[in-house]
């Protein structure tokens, strides 16, 4: 008997990218709840994504030095 669908999308996204995924949709949210004007939502979320992002290159290589 074969399935009902011939075939299945498997999401498995890496460790980073799924840090990057939760950085640009926690961005978007502070942006908006945070700032009133577009360019200020704009620059704002641009500045939480990168510390977000920084945060993850930061405690990767923190985890790095402690595993040594």
């Amino acid at each position: 008997m074969q399935a009902l669908i011939p075939f299945a999308i498997v999401l498995a996204p890496s460790h980073f990218t799924a840090a990057a995924l939760f950085a640009v949709f926690t961005s978007i949210v502070f942006a908006i709840t945070q700032r009133s004007g577009v360019r200020e939502q704009v620059r704002y979320g641009f500045y939480c994504f990168a510390l977000f992002i920084g945060g993850v290159f930061a405690a990767g290589w923190l985890m790095l030095l402690l595993r040594r």
